[in-house]
């Protein structure tokens, strides 16, 4: 026997609790497997980041040491909102619903969450507002950031038809794409890249992916378009 819409058997319970041990199986070396990739991350060497970086942030000019608020670590998402756009990309601003709930805790394990985008402050402001969200954002409107950082891309590069994205070459997309860079900072201030992911390997931070992972229509999206569905959380329709 089948359900309409899926093709999922209905059985006994005696019958799904062998599948699901079997799962729970597959689960629990699923998350060996996540820990030690974790861990691998962590064992990444750094890079030193020389270049001098400052950004528009709420109370004036801010470097990049600044932005660590007096912590080790900082987590940088690169939000797609260009200089000219007239608001942030939808997608990003799904994502970035979540930080709010993880930034009540990071702060207490040493890390400071920062959202940086190109499009001035007096932009990115008013539409955070309107999103109700809580956390930091600044501007790196006139800096090198977002470019070197290779999330930002030049009329150049979209003519060439050729950009620097994920780790490899690829056509122009956007002038703007996603992204998320971690830094250190030592006892003697220096500061260390140590690590960025982008596209997918964003897909951790959305916590409404996992939720919808563990129902059985999944995340039910097109395969062609896989966030076509997503909507700024004041635009769904009731």
């Amino acid at each position: 026997m089948k359900v309409a819409d899926r093709k999922t058997e209905i059985v006994s319970e005696a019958e799904w609790l062998v599948a699901r041990k079997d799962l729970l199986t597959r689960e629990k070396e699923f998350t060996r497997q996540r820990d030690a990739l974790s861990a691998a991350r962590r064992e990444l060497p750094m890079v030193s980041v020389e270049k001098e970086y400052v950004f528009d942030g709420p109370d004036g000019r801010e470097t990049l040491a600044d932005l660590f608020d007096g912590r080790s670590q900082l987590i940088v998402y690169h939000f797609m909102f260009g200089p000219d756009w007239a608001e942030g990309c939808k997608s990003c601003s799904y994502l970035a619903d979540h930080f709010d709930g993880a930034n009540w805790h990071l702060p207490y394990r040493d890390v400071t969450l920062v959202v940086v985008s190109r499009a001035p402050l007096s932009e990115f402001a008013p539409y955070k507002k309107r999103m109700g969200w809580r956390f930091k954002c600044v501007s790196s409107h006139g800096s090198d950031f977002n470019f070197d950082y290779h999330v930002s891309f030049t009329k150049e590069q979209e003519k060439k038809n050729k950009v620097y994205y994920n780790y490899s070459e690829g056509e122009f997309i956007s002038d703007e794409l996603p992204g998320l860079s971690v830094f250190y900072k030592d006892g003697d201030g220096d500061i260390f890249h140590t690590y960025s992911t982008y596209a997918r390997g964003l897909d951790i931070l959305v916590g409404t992916y996992n939720f919808l992972d563990l129902v059985p229509k999944g995340r039910d999206e097109d395969p062609e378009s896989t966030m076509s569905w997503v909507r700024r959380h004041d635009e769904y329709q009731a």
